[in-house]
């Protein structure tokens, strides 16, 4: 028997989004099963659930400032598809390497 997506979760990952939550539920009206998850989960315990996908949320912090919440780049190298929202495309960015500089101006997604 094969896997569906309905078997297999989209994971959420939370970076402190106040639509984190909104964007699960959008993907469960679509019919297939998400969860929230911490951005502190191990990359081992994201895979551990067998994900069909993987969204990084947004949040509001940002990626060049100290202590901001960063990403394993073991998550990128899975095999696993991965969409980033604003900090977590941002997030996905350094992680592969890539510069996200400062404008001088507001961040608003």
């Amino acid at each position: 028997m094969s896997e569906t997506l309905q078997s297999r979760p989209v994971l959420v990952v939370d970076f402190g989004a106040q639509y984190a939550q909104l964007i699960a539920r959008r993907v469960r009206e679509a019919k297939v099963y998400s969860e929230v998850v911490p951005h502190t989960m191990s990359v081992a315990a994201m895979l551990a659930k067998n994900p069909a996908a993987v969204i990084l949320s947004g949040g509001p912090a940002s990626v060049y400032a100290a202590g901001a919440p960063s990403l394993d780049p073991a998550l990128l190298a899975a095999g696993v598809p991965v969409f980033g929202m604003c900090y977590g495309f941002q997030a996905m960015v350094q992680a592969l390497g890539g510069t996200v500089a400062h404008t001088g101006t507001g961040e608003y997604g």
